[in-house]
């Protein structure tokens, strides 16, 4: 009886070692959007938002955080079983929510925790192109709602240029530009503790900060304890939705392009 002619089998590959979810690949690795750049951004935004004459530069983008921070403390408010009695929002002398009922801590809490979360929304959106298509949405109707009691010049036509700017970037190398807008805006919100802080350190605004109103809620806490673990809450959710973009969005450039292409292509 005849044997069957060998016929050799390929070697069998070594399984592929175990990648931690959170482990950047090669392309979030190589890209700008990394710790770093949101280091960078929040050093420029803290610059820009504390230097006089320079602060106006970034009235239309504090507009944005300012109302989206305010209207956290409205709904909660609402849901508390409270009332508004009048709402402020202005760069330069900060935001406030006066309210009548409701559950004051709940209430005053829901500023800075909305802030942060809506700020890592936008930090997830910079690591993947078609996420930061959609965002850019919000930011188009977050930078023009202001315009309904906006009647400074200057800042109607920074307004103008910052969605000038939205809209070409969805045309920077088919839109990839838009993630670095959507990590600005996601810094500038995730850490609003800090932007409010210094309005209240070096400008001395009228409306205090949430930090300052903790205190009156509970003054033995001294304010600086409140701003200090507020800020190492808001570094923590920051990292939190760092590692949740690496995690969900590992998607080479040209797996992005492809994607993105399929929504609203340029």
């Amino acid at each position: 009886m005849s044997l069957p002619p060998y016929i050799p089998r390929p070697p069998i590959a070594p399984p592929a070692p175990h990648m931690s979810p959170v482990a950047p690949t090669h392309d979030q690795a190589t890209s700008s959007h990394t710790t770093a750049q949101i280091v960078v951004y929040a050093v420029v935004i803290f610059a820009f938002w504390v230097i006089p004459g320079f602060r106006v530069v970034l009235n239309p983008l504090k507009l944005f955080t300012i109302g989206w921070h305010e209207l956290c403390h409205i709904c909660m408010a609402i849901l508390t079983g409270g009332s508004v009695m009048k709402v402020c929002i202005d760069p330069d002398m900060g935001g406030a929510t006066i309210v009548a009922g409701g559950h004051p801590p709940t209430i005053l809490a829901a500023g800075y925790i909305g802030s942060t979360i809506f700020g890592g929304l936008f930090i997830m959106a910079g690591f993947d192109t078609l996420v930061s298509k959609i965002m850019s949405f919000v930011i188009g109707i977050g930078l023009v709602a202001p315009l309904a009691v906006v009647r400074n010049k200057l800042t109607i036509l920074l307004i103008a240029i910052y969605e000038g700017l939205l809209i070409g970037f969805w045309f920077i190398d088919h839109a990839q530009a838009l993630r670095w807008y959507c990590l600005f805006i996601g810094v500038m919100n995730a850490l609003y503790v800090v932007w409010d802080i210094a309005d209240d350190k070096y400008f001395r605004k009228a409306n205090d900060s949430d930090a300052t109103q903790w205190n009156i809620l509970y003054p033995r806490v001294p304010a600086h304890v409140w701003a200090t673990l507020w800020i190492v809450f808001e570094i923590a959710v920051l990292t939190g939705f760092v590692l949740l973009g690496i995690a969900a969005f590992k998607r080479t450039r040209d797996e992005m392009y492809a994607e993105a292409a399929q929504f609203l292509p340029t």
